[in-house]
């Protein structure tokens, strides 16, 4: 949380941290239950114990709240005791409906586009990203959707990848979906570059000298060579030199 202070703008990133750091002491009733105020005459032990917890459990989350947010934000809320107190004021400041997040999400979701060249990796963690904050705001998108709007991101290169999916009916999860994209990836964009190099033939139906062309996979330019022959600038029976040569 020290690193995460809340701001003004980040209140349901800030929200779900806090959230997360009081459950795991069980203090969480504490945000949206109000405080009690006395104790009923001829309550049992059970009953004194557990309203002394109160207290005690609301005194810490109070702290932890207010030590979470800015110098600024503090001063406004460092006068009211009870936290649950505290947590209604800010949802009524700074809380976004749930409507409007979904909306963003949803938005984000279905824009999200891969560039040619990029690694998949990395753009289906985004997407994976929100398909989870999706099924948080519970979106009502099922598997067979996510898929759909996820393979609709991918640019041309993988076109050969999505016919083969759906032409064979495979059936698969996201994270099932997002291994078979990086294998397809390592497979088919990571080979070097196609190379031609050229050889010399020397029989008669392609002609002294004549170049043809075969393909090889590697680093490199194209290259050519050419056989030797008699140069027409040389005397007769004074030296070779080579055509295309320098």
């Amino acid at each position: 949380m020290e690193t995460n202070k809340f701001n003004g703008t980040n209140y349901t990133d800030w929200l779900r941290k806090l959230k997360i750091v009081l459950d795991f002491e069980n203090q969480g009733y504490v945000l949206d239950k109000p405080l009690p105020t006395a104790l009923p005459e001829g309550s049992s032990l059970e009953e004194r114990l557990t309203f002394d917890k109160w207290y005690e459990d609301n005194r810490k989350v109070r702290s932890i709240i207010l030590a979470s947010m800015t110098n600024k934000i503090q001063k406004q809320y460092d006068r009211l005791e009870d936290v649950s107190s505290i947590m209604l004021r800010m949802k009524e400041v700074y809380a976004v409906p749930d409507q409007y997040i979904r909306y963003v999400a949803t938005k984000a979701f279905f824009g999200t586009k891969m560039a040619e060249g990029s690694s998949v990796q990395s753009h289906e963690v985004k997407m994976l990203s929100l398909v989870e904050k999706l099924e948080d705001l519970k979106a009502g998108l099922n598997n067979d959707t996510y898929i759909d709007v996820i393979l609709q991101s991918l640019p041309p290169s993988y076109d050969p990848f999505i016919v083969n999916h759906y032409m064979n009916g495979l059936e698969k999860s996201i994270h099932e979906l997002i291994i078979m994209l990086v294998q397809y990836e390592a497979t088919t964009h990571k080979s070097g570059p196609t190379v031609l190099i050229g050889e010399a033939s020397t029989s008669k139906a392609k002609g002294k000298g004549a170049r043809h062309w075969k393909r090889k996979k590697g680093k490199g330019t194209a290259v050519t060579t050419t056989t030797s022959r008699r140069c027409s600038c040389c005397p007769k029976g004074n030296g070779k030199g080579k055509v295309g040569g320098s």
